[in-house]
């Protein structure tokens, strides 16, 4: 009797664990479906396109890690690390659990020369390939950081105080990549007609999204923040071709025609010319 009694204490107990299983199955099913909705999120250099790094990404914290012991994240007067750039993902955060992103107003990307974050990774979710550079002069390949492609600095003309009129270069004293990833352009000032604009341009081919300027910009709110590349650029598609760029018409084999779908595209070319409208 008492052994039938076990069996069955036994029995309930593998059922509930098997149940309490799958349900927490689902309820991490549902979890990772609602972050992965999340797009504005700033990954540390080399990361795979957002979907292949959270698949690749093993939440081992050695990238935050070798971030925040970085040598030039080392205060010169107390000898104490400050706080590094990268983040690691907890409860509460719009983001995978321990999965590692950096916010630029807080602490940006300090564009270290031997990208320390990326060598450490052991799953690949930060491609080391993809920020290689080969020297002109001893063809040597190195980790080259001017490389990274984090997202795209924007900025928002409506509050960005140079647009205005007033002098203001603080975003473009801050970027590493100087006159190259941000450049001033000269423009005259109609309403005074004595002074000029000298209005931030970002080049995206240039830009690391690394948010140095971001932090630097002096608005109550950034007039420049960084975007994730998906989000901050969009894409003329294979249909449009540069003329004058012959790399460019490689991509004319893939176009696909578009379907017009509104109404006034429907109607023929000789409907204008004998009708009164233009």
């Amino acid at each position: 009797m008492e052994h039938s009694t076990n069996r069955r204490n036994f029995m309930a107990t593998t059922v509930q664990s098997i149940g309490l299983t799958a349900l927490g199955g689902m309820l991490w099913s549902g979890y990772t479906d609602s972050v992965k909705a999340s797009p504005l999120v700033l990954r540390p250099p080399g990361a795979l396109p957002e979907q292949d790094f959270l698949t690749a990404c093993i939440k081992c914290g050695l990238c935050a890690e070798a971030c925040q012991n970085r040598d030039t994240n080392i205060d010169k007067e107390t000898g104490k690390h400050r706080e590094g750039t990268l983040k690691m993902a907890k409860g509460g955060d719009p983001l995978l659990i321990g999965t590692p992103y950096f916010v630029p107003t807080d602490v940006p990307c300090f564009m270290c020369e031997d990208i320390p974050c990326v060598p450490v990774c052991p799953s690949g979710a930060l491609d080391m390939q993809s920020l290689l550079s080969q020297k002109e002069e001893s063809k040597e390949v190195e980790l080259d950081i001017n490389k990274a492609s984090m997202g795209l600095a924007i900025v928002h003309k409506e509050s960005c105080i140079a647009f205005w009129g007033i002098q203001c270069d603080a975003c473009y004293r801050a970027c590493p990549l100087l006159d190259v990833a941000i450049t001033l352009e000269y423009q005259k000032n109609e309403r005074t007609g004595k002074h000029a604009f000298l209005l931030p341009v970002v080049n995206d081919n240039a830009c690391t999204g690394c948010g140095l300027c971001e932090q630097a910009c002096v608005t109550q709110e950034p007039a420049i923040f960084v975007l994730p590349n998906k989000i901050a650029k969009g894409k003329a598609g294979d249909h449009y071709v540069k003329g004058w760029d012959a790399k460019d018409q490689e991509r004319v084999g893939n176009a696909k025609a578009l379907e017009n779908t509104t109404d006034i595209s429907k109607r023929d070319s000789t409907d204008y010319l004998n009708s009164e409208e233009f």
